[in-house]
């Protein structure tokens, strides 16, 4: 009985020690309504031909296919603070969520279905 207790609750203690950290897949409207704050971090993750290409106004493009340049990059980032990320259609951004957690982001929203699918709302 107590074997069966312990590996009942031993999934929901590793859970509960993770850092504070999140990371959150959100609509557009929501993160359309998060980013609006001017302080807000928004990355797009993107390479540079895509970015220019078009992109959210007010965003910083950071190649994720540059993994050193990515991880130094995001290295010197507050990592207290929210970010926002997006791509194309959503792969690389939730890769990057998993590398940016790595480094010690606490908080990470990932727009939904990427820039593709900020094209498409925005219309």
């Amino acid at each position: 009985m107590n074997k069966v207790l312990v590996l009942l609750l031993f999934p929901l203690l590793v859970f509960t020690q993770e850092k504070d950290s999140f990371y959150e897949l959100v609509s557009y409207d929501i993160y359309k309504n998060k980013i609006s704050s001017k302080d807000a971090l928004v990355f797009d993750v993107r390479t540079t031909e895509e970015f220019n290409l078009g992109h959210i106004k007010g965003s910083i493009n950071i190649d994720f296919y540059d993994e050193k340049l990515f991880v130094k990059f995001f290295q010197k980032i507050n990592k207290t603070k929210p970010i926002y990320i997006y791509c194309r259609s959503g792969n690389r951004s939730k890769k990057s969520s998993e590398i940016l957690k790595e480094i010690g982001f606490v908080k990470v929203y990932d727009l939904l279905g990427g820039y593709k699918n900020w094209i498409k709302n925005s219309n």
